[in-house]
């Protein structure tokens, strides 16, 4: 039976406000443990902050995330999406083990290269459950071997991550950005999906998106400056970590050969918009690597040189400083799903072939 758009948004929405609506819930609850147990972020030289705040903030984000899959899981629409529980399981047992790993880092700070190496096992299980890139929607570019295919993806995930938490620098910054980007993502990976599956909308990466979106909404109210609580690595690590499973779900697993010819979207736009989500802490991470190898010191060596430290020294206060960095990916992420829904305007070989976007 052909799916009904408006009662699968609605769904979709449940799952958006469930996951929020818990992270929202749990938060002041994470925030008290993390008082009493004395679990502050340091004051350090390079630090924002001048009061010490509790951390732990990922373990409210992880809780949203799990009970929205819950509830998802009781669905009829998304129902099909546990069918085959591989995909879930490897996503929310690898990002269990990030939320977990970053707890014990939040406690007793671990070394990059332990970070680093719970990073490439979070991936690896990911990947070997079956969220794994195995073709490159540029050219069509199919990934050769199972051991290529877990290798691309764990570098994909672990720079995702990465990146991510490059960003978590200005109370909210991480969380709003990963939902203003996440909210284009949800879009774009509703209306593929359906281009290529039109009897239903059900999907595991516009499933991750929601929960993402909402978690990290539910929690951004706390985080906001003055902020109440730190996400912590428990957070950004997790939030970069279902980030990169939506992107890889979407746009390295859906095959080219189930959009028919005169509905493929032109070849570069695939993986225009997932770069266009995460360019903004991407940027700050290379930039970051570039200065510290230039400078002869290790590439995970902590500074006070990222793009929102550059923003304070502009003399922009610290909400406006995130209020520009909103607009910043917003702007971007937006602008390419614009580039999704209208290219048939344009003088290209897509519009000769009577190409035409699946929401016109």
């Amino acid at each position: 039976m052909k799916a009904e758009p408006a009662r699968d948004v609605r769904t979709y929405l449940l799952v958006l406000l469930v996951a929020a609506a818990v992270a929202y819930l749990m938060t002041p609850m994470v925030r008290r443990v993390a008082e009493r147990a004395l679990i502050f972020a340091p004051l350090r030289e390079r630090d924002v902050h001048s009061v010490p705040t509790p951390r732990l903030g990922g373990v409210a984000i992880m809780g949203g995330v799990l009970m929205a899959f819950l509830v998802a899981s009781q669905t009829p629409l998304l129902s099909a999406v546990f069918a085959d529980p591989a995909p879930v399981y490897g996503i929310l047992g690898a990002g269990l083990l990030l939320c977990i790993l970053g707890v014990i880092d939040d406690i007793w700070d671990l070394t990059w290269f332990t970070k680093l190496a719970g990073q490439v096992l979070a991936a690896g299980i990911m990947a070997v459950s079956g969220v794994a890139l195995l073709s490159i929607p540029l050219g069509g570019v199919i990934v050769g071997s199972q051991r290529m295919s877990i290798g691309l993806t764990i570098l994909v995930v672990v720079v995702t991550i990465n990146a991510v938490n490059f960003v978590d620098g200005l109370d909210g910054l991480a969380a709003g950005t990963v939902a203003i980007g996440g909210t284009a993502f949800f879009v774009y990976s509703y209306w593929l999906v359906q281009d290529a599956s039109p009897d239903s909308y059900a999907n595991l990466a516009t499933l991750v998106t929601a929960a993402l979106v909402g978690a990290c909404l539910g929690f951004l109210p706390h985080n906001f400056n003055p902020a109440r609580i730190f996400m912590g690595d428990s957070g950004s690590m997790l939030i970069g970590l279902l980030l990169a499973a939506s992107t890889i779900r979407v746009t390295g697993q859906v095959d080219p050969a189930l959009l028919s010819d005169s509905r493929v979207v032109p070849t570069l736009l695939p993986i225009l918009l997932p770069i266009a989500i995460v360019l903004l802490p991407l940027a700050d991470l290379v930039l970051a690597i570039i200065r510290r190898l230039m400078a002869g010191k290790s590439p995970f060596s902590a500074d006070a040189k990222h793009l929102h430290h550059r923003m304070l020294a502009l003399g922009h206060s610290h909400a406006r400083a995130v209020l520009i960095m909103y607009c910043w990916v917003a702007v971007i992420a937006f602008s390419s799903l614009a580039l999704l829904r209208w290219p048939g305007r344009q003088s290209c070989s897509c519009c000769s072939s009577g190409w035409a976007p699946p929401w016109s």
